[in-house]
């Protein structure tokens, strides 16, 4: 089991995909505390955290999953890693089984982007999600 680490609307996780449930775990806990839907923004979350810990970041490193809500009500999740590559949306094909992260993200979520940390220190990738 991925090891991970709670504080207020954030989450810390190690670099193991098996806290990806945690992560939707810790999504479905803030969603219903606002009284929201659960679905999307679990699956934003899902591949949000997912991409960063499969392409950056380092074996031994971690992600930090960060979740609020914007002035109208929206969520607002973002992941930090330590990588400073940027994030692509592929094509999806009906026949591979990875390489949809980004493109769900973009699906499903308002709008989504990146921002760099200050000292080439690594990125933060954030997605709004509606509320319902």
């Amino acid at each position: 089991m991925g090891e991970s680490a709670c504080h207020g609307n954030e989450i810390v996780v190690k670099n193991d995909l098996a806290v990806v449930a945690e992560v939707r775990r810790f999504v479905r806990l803030v969603a219903g505390q606002w009284d929201m839907d659960d679905f999307v923004p679990c699956l934003v979350a899902s591949e949000l955290v997912t991409n960063a810990l499969r392409y950056a970041s380092a074996p031994d490193g971690d992600v930090t999953f960060r979740v609020g809500r914007t002035d109208d009500g929206a969520l607002w999740m973002e992941v930090q890693d330590e990588t400073c590559d940027l994030p692509r949306v592929q094509r999806a094909d009906t026949i591979s089984e990875t390489g949809r992260g980004m493109f769900i993200v973009d699906q499903f979520a308002r709008c989504w982007g990146v921002r760099p940390l200050a000292g080439d220190a690594g990125k933060v990738v954030f997605a709004v999600v509606d509320p319902s």
